[in-house]
């Protein structure tokens, strides 16, 4: 809800009451949505000027906002763009296809899909498919547009998380970000790790510093001093193998890094099966495998936005089902290979 004021120079001012769906969005952020022309520069400086406020006081970007509270709109900020309904934050490429058909989990709050490998989770350059472009087949009886949470690779399959409300959004990014989330991959390499379980400490780096981004990005480990390196962590465990020829592999991901355990693996010599990228003609797969990328999000176990923890499992995609058989592997193991690795230390 949106009303008028005047301050002692007549200059028009306008309030935006938050309502009860976008309890819990950082300040920025409800900008965003309502006014995706205003850059974060010029929010900032609105905010450090006091031009913007919430409830009156000032305020800063990352402000979580609370239903009923007022944001004081300075006549700076075009008031065309305002709206009682929250704005899609972007403007993604969209087509008529549905993600209705991967949907593994749905609740009030949260929608899981089985993301199948090679659709890419956001548009790119020359992409015209994405799952960011799908969302709103996944509204079902809500009248926002769901969220993507986080994402993963073009060609990894497995569980991606959507909110459905903006406060569900915001719950799941601090859960994410603070670490309050756990994911397994799974994954077929080539070659069988010496170790049965482990713990890979890689720093990373884009090669080539600031290089291109999306299909064409590599990232290599490197030093942690390196300049651009970040940390990067990924606890594994052995669960089969195929004699010293094929491993299946459970990865979890400690941080965040971009093609992380792709990375992570090859450098112990066991590059997954179909990462041409990062295993070359080392990665391809011989006789009924096919030349894929074998490395799926298995499982996610996260707090739910209304209490209590939530745990999704993803059915394994067809060329990953197909290899698990041929070596005898057990596609509907569900045990946390990390609880029983633990226990045997």
């Amino acid at each position: 809800m949106v009303k008028e004021s005047k301050d002692k120079t007549e200059t028009a001012i306008k309030t935006a009451f938050i309502a009860r769906d976008e309890d819990g969005v950082r300040l920025d952020r409800w900008f965003k949505r309502h006014y995706p022309g205003l850059t974060h520069g010029r929010l900032e400086k609105l905010l450090r000027t006091g031009q913007v406020r919430v409830d009156g006081k000032r305020a800063k970007a990352a402000d979580r906002l609370e239903t009923g509270q007022t944001v004081r709109l300075p006549p700076q900020i075009s008031l065309e763009s305002l709206t009682e309904k929250p704005l899609r934050a972007a403007a993604p490429v969209m087509t008529d296809e549905s993600l209705q058909d991967y949907v593994i989990y749905m609740d009030g709050s949260v929608i899981a899909i089985n993301k199948p490998s090679g659709l890419a989770t956001q548009g790119g350059s020359g992409l015209t498919k994405h799952v960011d472009g799908m969302l709103d087949s996944l509204a079902f009886e809500k009248k926002q547009r769901p969220k993507l949470v986080h994402r993963l690779d073009r060609d990894t399959s497995g569980v991606l998380l959507v909110a459905r409300t903006a406060p569900a959004a915001a719950s799941l990014a601090d859960s994410l970000a603070h670490r309050d989330a756990s994911k397994v991959y799974w994954a077929l390499t080539k070659g069988v790790p010496k170790e049965k379980h482990g713990v890979i400490k890689a720093a990373l780096v884009k090669e080539g510093g600031h290089g291109p981004r999306g299909r064409d990005e590599r990232m290599t480990v490197a030093e942690e001093d390196a300049d651009g390196a970040k940390a990067a962590i990924t606890a594994y465990v052995v669960l089969g193998r195929a004699g010293d020829e094929y491993a299946w592999v459970a990865a979890k991901p400690m941080t965040g890094r971009t093609h992380q355990i792709r990375v992570h693996l090859a450098s112990l010599g066991t590059p997954i099966v179909g990462d041409f990228k990062y295993g070359g003609k080392d990665a391809r797969g011989r006789g009924e495998l096919e030349d894929r990328l074998h490395l799926h999000a298995r499982s996610i176990d996260i707090a739910r936005p209304d209490g209590g923890r939530l745990h999704v499992v993803a059915p394994l995609p067809n060329h990953m089902k197909k290899a698990w058989k041929l070596f005898g592997f057990d596609a509907e193991y569900s045990t946390d290979p990390f609880e029983r690795a633990r226990r045997k230390k």
